[in-house]
């Protein structure tokens, strides 16, 4: 197993920024799956608000080790910086056959900072199949803030993902996306494993820049998604340009102009 932390580059950092999520499907060794497994039905001990992840998880938990792959903390540093803290974290569970879902919602939406950004990483230690519902999201939703359940009444957009995955996989969202836990319709308990990371450091060229000039990078960040409306999209990519500013440092950055001509302010130069 490799022990270099293995950071994203600029390309998964925009689609990052472009999706409001990151997949790292089955990347969690099955030995520290298994101990999962045995751990969540009992439940997790709360941890303090703002405390570090190595004093939040000893050495001896699963939750250590999971947090100690490269792979997992190279993407957690390339977006929340090294030293993060811990906001918050739970274990969810949807039942056998409850025959309800969770409604969709944003978390947080109190915070509405427009250059820094929490991560949520959601870990499935055991396969989700379609019958056990899954975890549904709307990419690109995480920049368009609602409050809390404010779209609850919404059943489905177009677009919408529902997780199905191999056991091992870590999902890192913005704390902004909209997402909801789908109903579970097979007899087997379902488990996902949150930890919501506040970063300490500003997030400014975090991860390996070494590809920032690529054109997938303005590619990514100019996608769109189906449950957008043509004007609307141009929201979202304004929003994206404003963020990646923030997490480059690079105020000249622009995709089709959108943030150039709106923060033009001639009457605000000087004519000295």
């Amino acid at each position: 197993m490799p022990t270099t932390k293995q950071l994203l580059t600029s390309v998964q950092v925009a689609r990052f920024v472009a999706q409001g999520f990151l997949r790292l499907d089955g990347v969690v060794p099955q030995e520290i799956n298994d101990r999962a497994v045995a751990s969540l039905p009992a439940g997790i001990p709360e941890v303090p608000y703002g405390t570090p992840p190595a004093k939040a998880f000893p050495q001896d938990t699963f939750i250590h080790d999971l947090l100690s792959l490269p792979v997992v903390s190279g993407a957690l540093e390339s977006l929340v910086g090294p030293g993060p803290t811990v906001d918050h974290h739970a274990v969810h569970v949807r039942e056998p056959h409850e025959g309800v879902a969770q409604a969709l919602h944003g978390d947080a939406i109190i915070d509405v900072r427009p250059d820094a950004f929490d991560v949520q990483l959601m870990y499935y230690p055991h396969e989700v199949t379609p019958d056990m519902g899954g975890t549904l999201s709307v990419p690109g939703s995480h920049l368009r803030r609602v409050n809390e359940t404010d779209i609850g009444r919404v059943q489905n957009l177009r677009g919408q993902t529902r997780l199905t995955c191999p056991a091992g996989t870590v999902v890192l969202v913005h704390h902004g996306i909209w997402h909801g836990g789908r109903r579970n319709d097979t007899g087997r308990r379902r488990f996902m494993y949150k930890i919501r990371f506040n970063p300490t450091v500003p997030q400014v060229r975090l991860w390996d820049t070494s590809d920032l000039d690529d054109p997938e990078v303005t590619a990514e960040l100019n996608r769109s998604f189906p449950w957008y409306e043509h004007a609307t999209a141009r929201l979202e990519i304004y929003n994206r340009v404003l963020l990646w500013r923030a997490l480059t440092g690079d105020d000249s950055f622009d995709v089709e102009y959108w943030v150039t001509r709106v923060s033009n302010r001639p009457a605000l130069r000087s004519h000295a």
